[in-house]
């Protein structure tokens, strides 16, 4: 395990629910930090966020695409939390179901005061589909750092690998330092010591960091 502030494998299952408001019935309010992890259906989140969190169980995975269709919410302590969104993108599903899918990843990306970053994962061998794009565009509008990860990144040979994630850099540079671009490999850990940085990074932001000191000082 990387050395980070944060002991990701400590990361517990809190709550799962079909919208924000639900999830404001059973969190203290809109405050601390969320890391919203975002991305098709068959990206592989909820792989990635078990082997972030080096639980087998904690997000549930599935071989069938299109499982995930609450926010689910793991808290990693009082103060923070990751989210797991319903993935987005995958046809083999009801209108009604995707479109019910999308209201609640769209609901809670423009509304939650106190998202700090976006995983968004996409498939290396599939990168920067439109609604990864559009995810990406809004985040970065938004003043939202992303990061964009390269997942399944054991598919590919080295240099197939490499070539990849440097033609997605070259992509999005336009944004700048707000996005930033790793491969990652839920199977062979590839990427992982990174993924713990940015997230643990994300995890303190400056605001926070005075709240938690004694007395609320500096």
């Amino acid at each position: 395990m990387t050395q980070t502030r944060i002991d990701f494998r400590q990361t517990k299952f809190l709550i799962s629910a079909p919208d924000i408001a639900h999830l404001d019935q059973h969190l203290p309010g809109d405050v601390g930090v969320e890391i919203a992890f975002a991305g098709r259906s068959n990206a592989g989140k909820s792989s990635a966020l078990n082997a972030l969190t080096e639980q087998k169980n904690l997000a549930r995975t599935s071989k069938t695409p299109g499982r995930t269709q609450l926010i689910n919410v793991f808290a990693l302590d009082e103060h923070r939390r990751l989210v797991d969104l319903p993935g987005y993108g995958f046809a083999q599903v009801p209108l009604a179901m995707k479109q019910k899918w999308q209201h609640a990843l769209g609901e809670y990306l423009q509304k939650r005061a106190c998202l700090s970053g976006v995983v968004v994962l996409m498939d290396i061998r599939h990168p920067l589909k439109d609604l990864d794009m559009q995810m990406i565009e809004w985040a970065v509008a938004s003043e939202i750092p992303v990061l964009a990860l390269l997942t399944k990144a054991d598919k590919l040979a080295q240099s197939a690998k490499m070539k990849t994630v440097n033609e997605v850099r070259k992509e999005l540079a336009e944004f700048g330092d707000w996005v930033r671009v790793e491969p990652f490999s839920s199977l062979k850990g590839t990427g992982k010591p990174k993924v713990l940085a940015i997230l643990d990074e994300w995890c303190h932001p400056e605001w926070l960091e005075q709240a938690e000191e004694p007395d609320g000082q500096a």
